[in-house]
Parts: C-alpha cells; sequence; structure tokens
C-alpha cells in the first residue's frame, strides 16, 4: 500500500507550500514506477482558495483518521489565513491526535504556527521562514527556533524554513525512505539548482545576491564569501560596496538586521559548517579555509552560535562518502 502524505491546507494557504512537496513525493512513484505515495490535500472537503488565486480541490480532513505509515505537514499561508485556522478547534485536535501515531508530522514555512498552537512543537527545535523566527520565538516559548537550518528534523517532527525549502525536506524524506540515488534523481528531474542539506543557513550569500540588482549588499556578501580567509575589516568592506563605514553599517542593519562584523562572522559560520559536513578537512583546515585562523577561534563562535561544538556537529551532519582530505 502506498504511503499517505497529507498536505493540511486552509483558505489562503501558500500554493507553493502545498505543490513543491507534493510534486517530490509524486515525482518519486514516477521513478520508482510504483505508487510509492498518495499525496492528499486535507482541508474542509471542499475546494480552498491559496494566495495567488488558484484554487485546489481538497479531502474533508475529518473524514481522514491518522495511520501509523502517514506524513502529516502543515502548510503557510497568509497572517490573516494562518489566525483563522489557529482558532479552529477541529483542526487542532485533529492534529494533536495525528502527533501520536503518525509516522512523520510537521510543517512548511509558517505552517510552524499551526503546528505549535496544536502543541506539536513543545520542547522541540523547529524552523519556519526567517521573516518570522523572532514571532514564533515570542509566541511560542517553549519552542526551540532554528533561526538557521531551512529544515529540521526532531525525533518525528520535521519543520522547514520559507515556501521552497519544503521541497528540501521533502527530499530528505524520500531519501530517507528510500535512498539518496532516488532523492537526487527527483532533484534533477525538477531541475534544482542543488539539494540543500538541512543545516544550510537560510541566509546565504546566494539568496542575498538574488535580490534587486540595485541592492548593494548582494555584490557585498558574494564577495565576502570569496573572500574569507582574508582579514576582513569594516573599512575594506565599505571600500569593496562603495561607501562609507557609517553608510554600510546603517545598510546591514536596515537589510539584514546585523552588523557588518556580524555579516562576515556569520557567513564563517556557515562555512564551516558546510565544510564540516561535506568533507573530510581537519578542524585547523576549515578555520584556516573559513577566516578564523585557528581551530580554537573557530570554536569560540561556533560553539555558541550552534550550541555544540565542531566534533559533535560533524557526528551530527556529516554525509556518508565524504569528499576531501586534510588537517
Amino acid at each position: 500500500m502506498p504511503m499517505r502524505v497529507l498536505l493540511i491546507g486552509f483558505d489562503g494557504a501558500e500554493g507553493l507550500d502545498l505543490f513543491g512537496p507534493a510534486e517530490v513525493f509524486t515525482t518519486a512513484g514516477r521513478r520508482l514506477r510504483s505508487a510509492t505515495y498518495e499525496v492528499i490535500v486535507a482541508a474542509t472537503g471542499s475546494a480552498i482558495t491559496l494566495t495567488s488565486g488558484t484554487s485546489v480541490n481538497t479531502r474533508k480532513l475529518s473524514s481522514l483518521r491518522p495511520q501509523t505509515d502517514d506524513t502529516v505537514l502543515v502548510v503557510g499561508g497568509a497572517d490573516s489565513a494562518l489566525d483563522v485556522a489557529a482558532e479552529d478547534p477541529a483542526l487542532l485536535g485533529w492534529l494533536r491526535r495525528a502527533s501520536r501515531v503518525v509516522r512523520r508530522i510537521g510543517s512548511v514555512c509558517d505552517g510552524a504556527f499551526l503546528a505549535a498552537r496544536a502543541g506539536i512543537l513543545d520542547g522541540k527545535r523547529a524552523a519556519t521562514h526567517w521573516s518570522s523566527c523572532d514571532r514564533l520565538g515570542r509566541a511560542y516559548p517553549e519552542v526551540r527556533v532554528d533561526r538557521e537550518a531551512i529544515f529540521v528534523r526532531d525525533g518525528r517532527v520535521w519543520t522547514s524554513a520559507g515556501v521552497t525549502t519544503g521541497i528540501d525536506m521533502a527530499l530528505a524524506m524520500v531519501e530517507e525512505d528510500h535512498g539518496s540515488r532516488i532523492a537526487d534523481s527527483i532533484a534533477a528531474h525538477l531541475v534544482l539548482y542543488a539539494r540543500r542539506p538541512g543545516f544550510q543557513s537560510q541566509f546565504s550569500e546566494v539568496l542575498v545576491a538574488q535580490s534587486s540588482a540595485s541592492d548593494p549588499l548582494g555584490p557585498l556578501v558574494a564577495w565576502v564569501r570569496s573572500n574569507l580567509r582574508a582579514p576582513l575589516d569594516v573599512g575594506k568592506l565599505a571600500r569593496q560596496a562603495g561607501m562609507s563605514v557609517r553608510s554600510l553599517h546603517r545598510h546591514c542593519l536596515r537589510d539584514l538586521d546585523m552588523t557588518p562584523a556580524k555579516l562576515v562572522e556569520k557567513l564563517r559560520i556557515e562555512q564551516a559548517r558546510s565544510l564540516l559536513a561535506t568533507t573530510q578537512l581537519g578542524t585547523k583546515a576549515i578555520a584556516e579555509r573559513c577566516g578564523f585562523g585557528t581551530a580554537p577561534r573557530m570554536a569560540l563562535v561556533f560553539q555558541p552560535a550552534l550550541g555544540v561544538g565542531s566534533r559533535a556537529y560533524r557526528m551530527m551532519f556529516a554525509s556518508t562518502g565524504l569528499n576531501g582530505t586534510g588537517r
């Protein structure tokens, strides 16, 4: 029997939160040439209208009894729509019952607010859209909000960050079920730029650089990312950006909510995370490549930022068949 994937929607849901994971799971069935997954959009039983104005037919949630092999994902949507859904006792009750039964349960993007309202994220590490992390943390202090990861798995609970990261999370689920070869083939079929591991930061130079061409921080972040080994003081960053030190501080605080020095630190940590998870380079070599200089200096910022040391991080996130050597 195919495993059910229940995508929990509502009027005002984000279309890509639904369709992204749905395409991953249905493509898996085509790749495996079997009815591997049954994807069901569950809501009122009538058509729901998405943020794009399109509509999609749904199954009535109350008619679906949670099963042990189910994957349940609550999608995000417009703030007003989420507020209405959060006051639906039938929806919240169904989610609570499902959380005690199903194999996997979680959310895509701001669907984390509904999962948290149902108590599913209590005591769990969870991701949501970068712009909603502070709000989720304030509203549900019992949730350990991961402001960096694009998706998080904490036991049976899976949560993803903004919109397209639901695709990355769905690929990780398929990989868990059927191996990396199938997941990679799905990513290739969907013409994804790259499969992103969960630890990859939502904040990256790629995303910043893809903002408007007039944004001076996009090219600057890309330049910093390519020059992490070099000493990077605020004066050098300002000259590279073609602005005064004061203007650079103002742009960074306004657009990224951090100082230029913190920007450099976050990019260095992001690079260190990637190298720890994807290579066999020693911490000394990684520290040098990322501009920390020495492993102890890297540890001074790595541990406070991520809550674990580099060795523990590698044990948790390193892939098999690592590439690269060095000490």
